[in-house]
């Protein structure tokens, strides 16, 4: 028997809060990737890595908050709590290796194709990881064209995100790309929805697992409250709040610099008064 799927069982409140986490996520990675390449003296592992799980924690979280709204009308839906975790630590250890290699390689063509397509699909791997944390009494079947073109709108989407990380210096450039970022990634999952069907078993199970809220927004606390601590940390930071291209302007000489060059200027003009 087939199941009645409904992937808006909230109207647009789901979709949308999705995407504005997908857009937070993306918008704070990119601005801790600018800042490990704009400041050779800072501490660049941490600043990737700080980018990487913000991307990776909104990219997790857009999805979850996005599978709130989604249920089978016959059936109850629960998630295994350890695929669900593991869904979360896959996204943000694959998007760290993509971060990681165009952090240190710079986005050369064979480099971001390859950080590119391996963050692509660690997207893909977390999203049908969170598909298959899913609990029903039904199995999920997926139509494989279906599949395939989420799969290549995440390598897509990974590999722009990527180029814009290493690329796009401005505050506001870094905004429209989160913003691109958070379609992408909020159409990849979309387009991996719209490949399912349900197919309900003849018999009702006695299965009691957790609910999408009762399991679900407990776990989303946790990476919310991360991408909102990193949003202060990346507020608070001087080089990350100054306007386009503000770090590209000479830095003003040290005090001790301007007075060692006023004696040099003077003893100058000293010996020329000499001679």
């Amino acid at each position: 028997m087939e199941g009645t799927v409904d992937g808006f069982r909230y109207g647009v409140v789901t979709p949308v809060a999705a995407y504005v986490m997908a857009c937070l996520g993306g918008a704070l990675g990119l601005r801790c990737i600018v800042r490990s390449l704009i400041d050779r003296q800072s501490w660049k592992p941490g600043w990737l890595a700080l980018g990487a799980a913000s991307i990776g924690c909104g990219i997790w979280t857009m999805h979850f908050i996005a599978m709130i709204g989604f249920q089978v009308e016959e059936t109850r839906i629960g998630y295994h709590l350890g695929l669900t975790v593991f869904s979360l630590a896959v996204a943000i250890v694959v998007v760290g290796l993509g971060v990681f290699v165009v952090g240190y390689r710079g986005a050369g063509r064979a480099t971001l194709c390859l950080a590119g397509t391996v963050t692509g699909l660690g997207i893909a791997a977390m999203h049908y990881l969170g598909m298959a944390a899913m609990q029903l009494n039904a199995s999920i079947r997926y139509d494989p064209v279906m599949v395939a073109l989420s799969v290549l709108i995440a390598i897509v989407a990974a590999t722009a995100a990527l180029w814009a990380a290493v690329t796009i210096r401005g505050f506001l450039t870094s905004l429209g790309a989160s913003l691109v970022m958070g379609v992408a990634v909020s159409g990849m999952h979309y387009t991996g929805m719209a490949a399912v069907s349900v197919h309900l078993h003849g018999t009702v199970s006695s299965w009691a697992g957790d609910t999408p809220t009762s399991l679900l927004l407990p776990m989303l606390v946790g990476p919310v409250v991360f991408l909102l601590l990193a949003g202060v940390v990346v507020m608070f930071d001087p080089l990350l709040v100054l306007g386009d291209g503000e770090w590209n302007r000479p830095r003003p000489p040290a005090p001790a610099q301007e007075e060692r060059s006023g004696r040099t200027a003077a003893a100058r003009s000293w010996s020329h008064g000499q001679g």
